[in-house]
């Protein structure tokens, strides 16, 4: 069992930076006998994952990363809704409801897509090394906990707060957002799901339909829709609980700069780097927003 001091660290300072935002979130928000709702969901997305992390360490597996990720939503947003539907003995309003359905149907598709994607695969590249060593691996789960509650902490709040009203520009505005988005990351997966499928594509990279026009349309989605959320959810916060419209900045960072398109770039220059026809879909086509060259 190898042990770093400084993944230790990392994972002390992850919580931190979850809890800090919670109880920012909390300042004038709904609690339940005594404990803020908000801080009650982000300890139960740290919990789940520090749960499902010791079996996956034990296996050396990877496999469950993502369908954990689904998991622990599941049960931040059952949190939410339990906890506030019994400290205000109230039912949920359309926003608060439509924000549990919106984030729900995403985390489902993508769980279960990504989860599928492994076994098919037998193993998620980005963790054959680390997984290996007990304090790395562990600052992986704990990074996914601090994205499941970072990722929804706007929704959350809006939840909690269960305002009444939902016929605003900012509703609608953001619902039409989130839609845009969660299709183009559907799409863009099912396209790249699809090229794969063919023989012929082995060892080729996918440059038709989304992925003309972006060589990341899929992460451009997800970072759209979670835009659309925090419009959606902007009317309804107050005070310090501005501070959760850091989400679609968090994803933004995480998926650009840490997990997704660094990554991937990274490998697709090393895989395909001599080829001519990459370097030229590589010139012409924006690493992620369409129609704009980075």
């Amino acid at each position: 069992m190898v042990h770093s001091p400084k993944d230790y660290l990392n994972v002390i300072i992850v919580f931190i930076i979850g809890s800090a935002i919670a109880f920012a979130c909390s300042i004038g928000a709904l609690s339940f006998k005594g404990l803020p709702i908000i801080v009650c969901c982000m300890l139960i997305s740290f919990i789940v994952h520090w749960l499902a992390f010791i079996p996956s360490y034990a296996l050396r597996t990877e496999k469950y990363y993502d369908i954990c990720g689904t998991l622990a939503y599941v049960c931040v947003l059952l949190t939410a809704f339990y906890l506030t539907t019994s400290a205000s003995e109230n039912s949920l309003h359309t926003r608060s409801n439509l924000a549990i359905v919106l984030v729900l149907t995403w985390a489902l598709r993508l769980g279960f897509f990504l989860f599928i994607r492994v076994l098919k695969a037998g193993e998620d590249r980005r963790f054959r090394e680390v997984k290996q060593k007990f304090s790395g691996f562990l600052v992986w789960w704990t990074i996914s906990a601090l994205w499941v509650f970072l990722t929804t902490v706007n929704a959350l709040v809006m939840i909690i707060n269960n305002v009444s009203y939902h016929s605003d520009y900012y509703f609608y505005t953001g619902l039409v957002i989130w839609i845009i988005g969660f299709s183009f990351e559907v799409i863009a997966d099912e396209q790249k799901r699809r090229f794969r499928l063919q023989i012929s594509n082995k060892d080729l990279f996918i440059s038709t339909g989304l992925w003309r026009i972006s060589r990341h349309p899929n992460y451009f989605g997800e970072i759209l829709l979670w835009i659309g959320m925090a419009v959606i959810a902007f009317p309804t916060l107050q005070g310090w609980q501005h501070i959760s419209l850091i989400s679609p900045i968090f994803i933004y960072f995480l998926l650009t700069k840490i997990s997704g398109v660094n990554l991937l770039e990274s490998y697709a220059d090393k895989k395909w780097g001599e080829d001519q026809n990459y370097q030229d879909y590589k010139r012409n086509t924006p690493v992620l927003i369409p129609f704009l060259k980075q």
